[in-house]
């Protein structure tokens, strides 16, 4: 999907930082466990009063302040987040509202891999002429529906948003190549199991405690090592490129041993891989969007580089694109 670009970074992560210490002091998990299994320090959590369109609201408006642009100069909303704030209307019809954007607000529920569905699907509405400029949010607020006894998912998420736009551009900017696929048969693997329509929650399914997040954490720790070799390898060879090409990978942020697992293989310097997870933990939709963000800050990401961006998680659903920036 050429003649478009992806422009403007924004983010936001709340105020409440939440470290491997206090985890340790407040429900006894095992700092050093944590640092070695996942390679996080610290994650932030929303604080009582913040849902999930209030993070996508606070980076939406990040994006407005970098880049000079308004709500008023978009006429598109995709959103992609796992952790709405209700059921129904949409997250992405609340921010819509908030932000005063004038056109249509779609939500995609994809998980870890929400903010990549979410780009791919503006990129499309853009290339089609049907989209003067997108803007494209991932945010979750994973904290709450986390279960906080399971020491082996809770110290792993993180709540945030990030945002950019999609717009129209010259002949060689774009996507050039990308892969977007599901596995649902791996559904199983990670799930929410109560509180959607096939299982009303009832005070039974409550206190068995199957309104939290559940994970096979070792097989989808080899899923997403596969998928994410698989998918970077796929849309390299398909637009023609080596990884000397590639300015900066920005990968999901879901544990430093799934991400170098991966880079090893492929044989990518770990300089060209932009990592943030000590810091934020796994933030699903707001992982690859908070990330450019600072990549973007730190002079990393520059007009005209080549940049890899890898979504991958529950569904099991993954997202992998190269892009010219």
């Amino acid at each position: 999907m050429m003649g478009l670009r992806v422009v403007g970074t924004g983010k936001y992560v709340p105020d409440m930082v939440v470290g491997n210490d206090h985890l340790h002091a407040k429900l006894g998990f095992d700092s050093d466990w944590i640092v070695k299994r996942t390679g996080i320090l610290e994650r932030r959590h929303a604080a009582p009063h913040q849902a999930t369109s209030d993070l996508c609201v606070e980076a939406a408006n990040d994006l407005f302040a970098k880049t000079g642009h308004t709500a008023k100069d978009c006429d598109l909303l995709i959103l992609g987040t796992f952790t709405p704030d209700m059921s129904f209307p949409s997250t992405a019809c609340l921010v819509q509202d908030r932000l005063g954007l004038v056109g249509p607000a779609i939500e995609v529920e994809a998980a870890c891999a929400g903010f990549m569905y979410a780009l791919l699907t503006a990129a499309a509405y853009v290339k089609a002429g049907v989209s003067d400029r997108a803007l494209v949010i991932g945010g979750d607020t994973n904290s709450r529906v986390l279960d906080p006894t399971d020491i082996k998912t809770y110290p792993l998420f993180g709540d945030g948003a990030g945002a950019v736009f999609v717009e129209p551009a010259g002949p060689d900017r774009g996507i050039l190549a990308y892969s977007m696929g599901s596995e649902g048969s791996g559904g199983p693997l990670l799930q929410r199991e109560a509180c959607g329509s096939r299982t009303p929650p009832t005070p039974e399914l409550l206190a068995a405690g199957k309104h939290f997040m559940s994970m096979d954490g070792y097989a989808v720790f080899k899923w997403a090592v596969n998928i994410l070799c698989d998918t970077i390898r796929e849309v390299l060879t398909a637009a023609k490129l080596t990884v000397e090409d590639v300015a900066l990978f920005v990968v999901h942020q879901a544990n430093i041993r799934i991400i170098n697992a991966a880079i090893d293989s492929l044989h990518i310097p770990r300089s060209k891989v932009y990592n943030n997870l000590e810091r934020y933990g796994n933030t699903s939709g707001g992982s690859i969007p908070i990330a450019l963000d600072e990549a973007a800050a730190e002079g990393r990401v520059n007009d005209g580089d080549l940049v890899v961006l890898s979504g991958f998680g529950a569904g099991l659903a993954w997202g992998t694109a190269v892009i010219r920036w």
